[in-house]
């Protein structure tokens, strides 16, 4: 997607412009393996709901596991190199599947593994990632960057599945993750081109990595609006696990879709995400960067209800609609929320931040999968999806009942990192 640079833009950044791309060419291979890796399992290996359930929790355990300690690590240390050991890591894990069904001996503990390592190796990617972006740009640009990074991959959103779901009729659903390998290696050959040098961090001998880990947890759980944002977000995440967990079997043996047009299903999903990347500044500078952080969750939620309507043949479309609505305003909240956190928070405190709030939000994910792979194994995958629907209903308790129903913009200048 071509973004043509204003006057004031982070496109005019050249190093901005490597870590856009580097993001955009990952994000089309990893939407590639959304499609092509739950395939793999359902439909080589005929896994059951409960084992594609604690695939997607493989994926997302790394947060539980080492979330805290990323952070604390991250802040150690210079980002950049951690994003290009990340993409490398994950490259070499995702090639061994096809590798492995070339040689006939694909397996779901290998599935298990390889999901479990490229999910340690994103942590450290993530944290790196949106820690290192205020090393790039000044405050100011911060929302504007990070719509810029939302629209990018919002724009692989709607590639990406679409393309898993044609490489898998076409090449089979193993050897479709090879996408996903180049992706990540052309990621890092983009972040091998930034020049930015980052400073290097200060000693922190003084401080042991529990001290700073408390610290971290410190910020984000003292502060009343961080609190909220942490709790909205991780029950948004429990639930949305919770179907992506499910959708695959849904999908595919409910409303029995081909694997291509499982693909353009979501594909046409993502464009209210793509929508939603490109509006995100705009609606932030209508209705004030504080408060559509939780109109967009309340507007866009009751669209969930859509996706257990959903049925066979054209009645599938709802899936899709209520997908894409929810995808719009999700991407406004991240944007809001992520740029809000990033100008609150020092920067000797940002990868700890960022650990700490990835620890709560994304942590949620593996228990959302087990539950919706629990729930599709003795319910039904309709009953799950249903579950899942409801539940992104409350998402937006926990920001009115916040100070942000109060406010309108955001801060422009960062806390004290006493919290």
């Amino acid at each position: 997607m071509l973004i043509k640079p204003r006057d004031g833009s982070p496109l005019r950044h050249l190093d901005f412009r490597l870590l856009l791309a580097g993001a955009a060419v990952s994000q089309i291979g990893a939407q590639v393996t959304l499609v092509a890796l739950p395939l793999v399992a359902v439909v080589e290996l005929d896994a059951s709901p409960m084992e594609a359930g604690l695939l997607t929790a493989s994926e997302t355990a790394a947060f539980l596991l080492v979330g805290l300690v990323a952070g604390a690590w991250v802040d150690r240390v210079r980002r950049l190199p951690v994003l290009l050991r990340a993409d490398v890591v994950r490259a070499l894990a995702m090639v061994s599947l096809p590798i492995a069904a070339w040689a006939g001996a694909l397996t779901m503990a290998q599935l298990y593994l390889v999901a479990l390592v490229t999910g340690v190796a994103t942590v450290f990617f993530d944290v790196a990632h949106q820690s290192y972006l205020p090393t790039l740009l000044p405050r100011e640009q911060l929302v504007a960057g990070n719509g810029a990074l939302e629209a990018a991959r919002s724009a692989s959103q709607v590639a990406g599945p679409g393309l898993g779901g044609g490489l898998v009729q076409l090449l089979g659903a193993p050897f479709a993750l090879l996408a996903d390998a180049l992706g990540y290696l052309a990621s890092a050959l983009f972040l091998r081109g930034i020049r930015t040098r980052e400073a290097a961090p200060a000693p922190a001998a003084q401080a042991s990595l529990r001290a700073q880990i408390l610290e971290g947890l410190a910020f984000v759980f003292r502060h009343p609006v961080l609190r909220m944002i942490a709790c909205a977000t991780a029950v948004a995440n429990f639930f949305t696990a919770m179907l992506v967990a499910v959708q695959t079997v849904f999908l595919v043996r409910v409303l029995e879709l081909a694997p291509g047009a499982m693909g353009l299903m979501m594909s046409v999903s993502a464009v209210g995400g793509l929508a939603g990347a490109l509006c995100a500044g705009a609606l932030a500078r209508a209705v004030g960067q504080a408060r559509v952080i939780w109109l967009s969750t309340v507007l866009s939620g009751p669209f969930a209800l859509l996706w257990p309507l959903a049925g066979r043949g054209a009645a599938a479309v709802w899936f899709a609609l209520g997908s894409a609505v929810v995808f719009f305003g999700a991407v406004v909240y991240n944007v809001a929320q992520v740029s809000f956190r990033q100008l609150l928070c020092p920067d000797e405190l940002l990868g700890r931040m960022n650990a700490t709030l990835r620890f709560v939000v994304w942590g949620t994910m593996p228990l959302g999968a087990l539950a919706g792979g629990a729930i599709a194994e003795t319910a039904g995958p309709r009953s799950a999806v249903w579950v899942c629907a409801t539940g992104i209903l409350l998402v937006p308790v926990p920001l009115l009942l916040s100070p942000l129903r109060r406010l309108r913009d955001l801060p422009t200048a960062p806390a004290a990192a006493t919290g």
